[in-house]
């Protein structure tokens, strides 16, 4: 009788592992699962703002008044605040971010373009604001940089022309492509405003 009993203790063993390895995989399923969600939340989870180091607030107030000063160059970079030949409008009290109809303010005039613009050179306008009173030159002695600020707009920005769509028929041949082969390529290039 011996032989049976070994034969239901040998049985009980392999279940007995069996019931440990599932409790096992239960624990190793819910580890899993923990680390699974952990870096899911890490990667999928919305980015969140980072706090500025610094508030933000307007150089000025409304309604405060300001000098405008528009020069016009082949320079990128403008520092020629002196020339009276660059600058092209100059205004002084304009009320800021006050808007109505006296807000809009136009000028006409007509620019005689040197030698090298009109050899495909470029044209910049450099618009400078500043408190009323101050100068927007920064080699100025009394030159605040609180109290200025300016941008630079290139005023022409040369395109090529766009390109007509030459498509050939492979399989039969037309009477007129062979006169839109003998027509010379003519390349112009057309100045547009860019704002």
């Amino acid at each position: 009788m011996a032989p049976p009993a070994a034969a239901v203790e040998g049985g009980q063993a392999p279940q007995g592992r069996q019931q440990q390895q599932q409790g096992g995989f239960g624990l190793t399923g819910i580890i899993r699962m923990v680390v699974f969600w952990y870096f899911a939340s890490k990667f999928f989870s919305p980015k969140k703002p980072t706090e500025p180091s610094a508030l933000i607030s307007n150089l000025f107030q409304k309604a405060q008044p300001l000098d405008m000063w528009l020069y016009l160059s082949e320079h990128e970079k403008f520092n020629d605040f002196g020339s009276e030949s660059s600058l092209v409008w100059h205004e002084t009290n304009i009320p800021y971010a006050v808007w109505g109809p006296e807000s809009t303010r136009t000028l006409s005039l007509k620019y005689h373009p040197t030698e090298s613009l009109k050899h495909n050179g470029s044209l910049y306008a450099h618009v400078f604001f500043a408190h009323s009173g101050f100068s927007p030159d920064p080699s100025d002695p009394e030159y605040q940089p609180q109290a200025a600020f300016g941008r630079t707009h290139p005023v022409v920005t040369y395109l090529p022309k766009s390109k007509a769509d030459k498509k050939k028929s492979l399989l039969g041949s037309s009477p007129d492509s062979s006169e839109a082969e003998v027509t010379s390529k003519v390349w112009y290039l057309l100045s547009y405003f860019y704002n």
